[in-house]
């Protein structure tokens, strides 16, 4: 698929004379440390912006109650366009008017490794497992650790409602009781800022 294709949806919702965001093209592979972001964004509805690098852009989803550290809990997620690798580090006020118009911080940050098998024990490519509808991963990242797995629960192709996802944590030696926090007073694993302070028109310290 040709690169402007693969963002062209991303694209056409923003106005890159008004929005901060990056505009962004297809991106080379991180090879065996591929990134991935979370994002607090306090739009029209308060989300966290789950996004995994993968075949050159962020696959994304809109996870309402933000990923969980309790392997108890089930998240909806719910997929968004394809984001740009360089909208891993954004953060700031996307402005009224503009598609997401409000508040985003980057609440953790790091690398996954994929963790898909078959039923064999055999690897699945992330890209692969992602279509399939079901991928398992390990999350390196400053807050989240251990492994985490995304399975589609709706397809969404009658027309009717969204497809949608759950993700979930691995029972494993990261799993805590912890849950989820608060988004109001989380703070940026890059500038150590809330959503309040960012928009407000703090800067990184």
């Amino acid at each position: 698929m040709a690169t402007e294709d693969v963002l062209e949806h991303y694209h056409r919702r923003r106005d890159f004379s008004r929005t901060a965001e990056p505009r962004g093209e297809r991106g080379s592979p991180s090879g065996d440390a591929p990134r991935f972001v979370v994002q607090i964004h306090d739009a029209r509805t308060m989300h966290f912006d789950f996004r995994l690098e993968a075949d050159g852009v962020l696959k994304s989803w809109a996870v309402p109650k933000g990923p969980s550290t309790d392997p108890h809990d089930k998240r909806l997620a719910t997929p968004t366009e394809d984001h740009p690798l360089e909208y891993r580090t954004f953060e700031g006020v996307i402005p009224h008017g503009e598609y997401g118009a409000g508040t985003v911080i980057v609440w953790d940050e790091g690398t996954y490794r994929n963790l898909t098998t078959d039923r064999d024990g055999r690897p699945v490519p992330f890209t692969e497992a992602l279509a399939r509808g079901h991928a398992s991963f390990r999350l390196d990242g400053h807050k989240l650790h251990g492994g985490y797995s995304l399975t589609r629960i709706r397809t969404g192709a009658d027309g009717g409602d969204r497809e949608a996802w759950l993700l979930v944590k691995h029972a494993d030696a990261r799993a805590a009781a912890g849950g989820t926090p608060d988004p109001y007073r989380a703070r940026s694993a890059r500038s150590g800022h809330t959503l309040r302070q960012v928009a407000a028109g703090a800067r990184p310290e």
